[in-house]
């Protein structure tokens, strides 16, 4: 016989009780179980007091609770719940977004442009993951990496690899499965060390390791071929970026980025590159096939506004040493380039064998005496985005027209006032990521996946201190995030990308000596897949809602171009990272949230890409 409470039960209930019933008690007990357990896990960014082990109890029951009511959250969605998106097709292991030739050239898209980006054609969107080749193997710990990757990792024929001539391209053994890059340590890469050298002797300096001292921070390396020359910069505390173009295979900028180094895709055709005036203390191209006086010297216009005044621009070409020697011999004057760079306000400073030097003037009235020139921009373009090349010189009137030589090593608040930010604002931000980071690096390990299995051998996983390299903060606001992991020494380079629609403080990151560029999230980034281990966002969901931007399509987008096991961690409020979170299940990628526990409605979700073979 029924007991009279379960009679009034199923009064109410019916004799089945729906599953949203049941899942509401589940919940509840998973509620009180929590509300009873540790607060042990309290993750506290803000405050001084966070300890250093506030992760080591992840798999205790409180966290589990959280999760196990988010999953049956999701589950009670029923029908509402999207598939588990697909694989693509194997056409697409090397697939990058915007720049299809064939639709330009359909487009009327002629004269280089066809190679040009151009995201604004693209229909080949498909709600697909980009799996790895079959060969694809997770890359060498740094250093290691950076001398040794695994030839199946870049799309790269052994044919190219053995016609490959120009300086950064030579002297690499290629073995069966491997590329292997002479290390500093022992031989030159085809002299890559002595040309550095050669570079600094031509500018007035003793050597190379004399670049910090002159002001030479930051370097835009053109059509960087394998990125020799940048690791030299690298192992010398400079920044060097390489820039260059979209290749359908043999890919430089897939092959830099492989080697974990500094890398984006970006070519001199039509546009601008997505970075803002006085940017670079120099800019460097060997043998990177662009004619530089061509197109009524707009090429050598847009480097004038990427370098800072007294900047250098040095380029190794023998094409131009052939002009140089032909006008000099026959007493003709000055060779068409030469004639450029004079109304540019440029000064030959050396040429040696096929290397010449400029330097930008640091006088900006030298632009507006010369009547009849090159005339200079009027109006504001710092927030330059795949804009037209201008014919115009830019910067002249900025208040950062600052020589390199004047500019210190560290910004004082006159400086971060021009870059409109107020002091306080900047000290604070730092402060906040000195103590963000050791949390964040923390959160780094398997451990954090309670369901996650151990490799082979592995009886205890720890944070992989060197498994992460090329970081990418997708919203990098002042650059804290880069500035606190350099200070803390860990081996890594960031991307730092500033949102399209944010306030736009590139032209401080780049000023801070950090890599950067402007970026429209609805849109993909210029870069291969499988190219970055870390990718972070601060408020970035928040912002791509505002801009009636798709979350699925971003996250789709993440995961193409992070390498697999690589890591994401966002930070939003609780609405974005729910949502984020659903998605992240759709895509197969293993996620926690994390509450800060600081009294707001602030969270973390931390995910791992899965190693998905097939």
């Amino acid at each position: 016989m029924r007991s009279p409470l379960l009679n009034k039960l199923s009064l109410i209930f019916g004799p089945r009780p729906p599953l949203n019933w049941i899942l509401l008690c589940l919940v509840s007990v998973f509620v009180l179980i929590a509300l009873l357990g540790s607060s042990s896990t309290t993750f506290d960014l803000v405050t001084s007091s966070a300890k250093p082990d506030i992760y080591a109890n992840y798999r205790k029951l409180k966290e589990q609770a959280r999760n196990d009511y988010l999953e049956l959250k999701s589950i009670s969605l029923g029908a509402n719940r999207i598939k588990d998106v697909g694989l693509c097709g194997k056409e697409r292991e090397n697939y990058v977004p915007c720049y299809n030739v064939s639709a330009n050239l359909f487009a009327g898209f002629k004269d280089g442009e066809e190679f040009d980006r151009h995201c604004e054609l693209s229909q080949e969107y498909q709600d697909c993951l980009v799996r790895p080749p079959k060969e694809y193997k997770t890359p060498l710990t740094w250093p290691s990496g950076r001398d040794v990757i695994w030839s199946g990792n870049v799309k790269l024929t052994k044919d190219q690899f053995l016609s490959s001539g120009s300086m950064t391209k030579r002297l690499m053994l290629l073995e069966e499965n491997q590329i292997a890059f002479h290390s500093e340590d022992g031989l030159n890469v085809d002299g890559v060390n002595d040309y550095s050298h050669l570079i600094a002797e031509m500018i007035g300096l003793g050597s190379d390791s004399e670049f910090l001292q002159a002001g030479v921070r930051t370097v835009l390396d053109i059509g960087c071929g394998f990125g020799s020359f940048g690791a030299r910069l690298l192992s010398l505390k400079l920044m060097a970026l390489c820039v260059a173009a979209y290749e359908p295979s043999g890919s430089q900028v897939q092959l830099v980025l492989e080697r974990g180094l500094p890398a984006v895709i970006g070519s001199f055709i039509s546009k601008q590159l997505p970075l803002p005036s006085l940017s670079y203390d120099m800019v460097h191209c060997a043998k990177c096939g662009i004619i530089w006086n061509s197109k009524d010297g707009l090429f050598l216009i847009e480097i004038d506004r990427l370098l800072k005044p007294g900047g250098y621009f040095v380029l190794t070409s023998p094409t131009t040493q052939q002009q140089h020697s032909r006008t000099t011999s026959a007493n003709k004057g000055s060779s068409p380039l030469e004639e450029l760079t004079k109304k540019l306000c440029w000064s030959l400073l050396a040429q040696q064998d096929e290397t010449f030097i400029w330097q930008k003037t640091a006088d900006s009235q030298c632009y507006t005496s010369r009547q009849g020139e090159i005339p200079v921009c009027k109006g504001n373009d710092m927030q330059i985005y795949y804009q037209p090349l201008a014919p115009c010189i830019s910067g002249t009137t900025s208040q950062r027209w600052v020589p390199i030589h004047s500019k210190s090593d560290s910004l004082n608040s006159t400086e971060l006032e021009i870059n409109g930010i107020q002091p306080d604002d900047f000290f604070e931000d730092s402060d906040f990521w000195k103590l963000a980071l050791r949390n964040y690096w923390s959160l780094l390990s398997p451990l954090i996946f309670s369901d996650h299995p151990k490799r082979p051998g592995d009886d205890d996983p720890l944070p992989p201190y060197n498994m992460v390299r090329n970081v990418m903060d997708m919203n990098a606001h002042y650059g804290g995030l880069s500035a606190a992991l350099m200070k803390e020494g860990k081996s890594v380079w960031v991307m730092n990308v500033v949102p399209l629609g944010m306030h736009n403080t590139l032209p401080l990151i780049h000023d801070r000596g950090f890599a950067g560029v402007l970026h429209n999230w609805c849109e993909p980034f210029p870069t291969y897949p499988r190219t970055y281990d870390l990718l972070h966002a601060n408020r970035l969901l928040s912002h791509i809602a505002s801009q009636r931007c798709s979350m699925f399509e971003l996250l789709l987008e993440m995961d193409r171009i992070l390498r697999p096991e690589g890591w994401v961690i966002l930070s939003d409020t609780l609405g974005p990272i729910e949502k984020a979170r659903a998605l992240a299940a759709q895509i197969r990628w293993e996620a926690r949230v994390i509450d800060l526990q600081n009294g707001s409605d602030q969270r973390l979700l931390v995910c791992q890409k899965p190693f998905v073979r097939k």
